[in-house]
């Protein structure tokens, strides 16, 4: 697995940055079933009993997709690179098929409420995320969202804040611009470093101090993270909680199935995909 690299600027990230080396899995018979996702209205969530593991994975499970950059290809992205690019053109094209075939977007508090105490959700829920910080998120994605009403999460590496060079990178302003629009912030380590890998210290340089970055540059609390590459450890889990995070993303591997909150699934949306695709890929990945 590519290790990212950073000297007297930050070197471009990996195309693949986010990328599991592991393929789509089957679900398990828990993930197939198929309760609706729309309930009565629950009441507040303070008055409810949450649910346990095995309840959690028994729900259907809401279409969440993964971006990284959003751009052309380029005659020196290799063949694996293309899987994490995508043009602005088709992007926006997904999207709209996306509005014009009913979805509508949710974010993660809502997800959570859903999973944890069986909160409503629209009819058809799906979740935008985007790793690694880069420019293009807020100048491509962030509008295309806009303009069909959807909102996006955004999980920020920290490291990479500001920063210019062959890939540019968003700032704190474009943070925090895209946090007062209704859109979420989330952490994505400090520079990526494999979660599976973590040491002691790493809980204060790869979790704690980008959580208090990200709340310092939006005034808001910072609840999710993404791993990076989608790889986790399940020994690791529990530790993420007791860091104040209430959720977690991986890529399209299986849930653990002790802590679904912190292994919720995500797919991602290659450049290579017509819309039709995506749609396809969108039903049989989330049934």
């Amino acid at each position: 697995m590519k290790k990212l690299i950073i000297g007297a600027f930050i070197c471009p990230i990996l195309f693949t940055a986010c990328q599991s080396s592991s393929g789509e899995t089957s679900l398990s018979a828990a993930t197939k079933t198929t309760s609706s996702l729309s309930v009565a209205t629950a009441p507040e969530t303070d008055t409810l009993k949450p649910a346990d593991a095995a309840t959690i994975l028994a729900k259907k499970e809401v279409p969440v997709l993964c971006y990284h950059q959003i751009r052309e290809w380029l005659p020196s992205d290799g063949k694996r690179a293309k899987d994490d690019i995508i043009s602005p053109a088709k992007f926006k094209e997904h999207v709209k098929m996306l509005a014009d075939s009913g979805y509508q977007s949710i974010l993660p508090d809502q997800l959570y409420d859903y999973l944890l105490y069986g909160k409503a959700l629209p009819e058809k829920p799906i979740m935008f995320t985007f790793d690694d910080t880069d420019l293009d998120q807020f100048t491509v994605a962030y509008p295309t969202l806009k303009q069909y009403g959807f909102k996006g999460v955004y999980f920020i590496m920290t490291v990479s804040i500001g920063k210019k060079g062959r890939i540019a990178y968003m700032n704190a302003a474009q943070i925090k611009e895209l946090s007062d629009q209704g859109n979420v912030i989330a952490s994505h380590t400090y520079d990526h470093k494999n979660f599976a890998k973590f040491n002691d210290e790493d809980w204060k340089t790869q979790i704690d101090e980008p959580t208090q970055k990200l709340e310092k540059i939006t005034g808001k609390k910072v609840e999710y993270f993404a791993y990076p590459y989608g790889v986790y450890k399940s020994s690791l889990l529990p530790k993420l909680k007791e860091h104040g995070f209430k959720a977690a993303f991986i890529l399209s591997t299986k849930r653990d199935e002790n802590y679904p909150l912190y292994t919720i699934r995500r797919i991602i949306d290659p450049g290579n995909y017509t819309a039709r695709n995506l749609l396809h890929s969108i039903k049989k990945s989330f049934k």
